[in-house]
């Protein structure tokens, strides 16, 4: 079973993937949509 601790670090990893895809691109704002595709991609690859 998965301790606080240790979702807190997941937590922690998922938001700073999320910075690294946003911080990579050369876009300052994002649509809805792009945002949902961004997500999206990020998930199949963790299949």
């Amino acid at each position: 079973m998965t301790t606080e601790k240790e979702m807190a670090r997941i937590e922690l990893a998922m938001i700073y993937e999320l910075r690294l895809v946003f911080g990579e691109g050369e876009k300052t704002e994002y649509t809805r949509e792009e945002i949902l595709e961004l997500l999206d991609k990020i998930a199949l690859a963790k299949k």
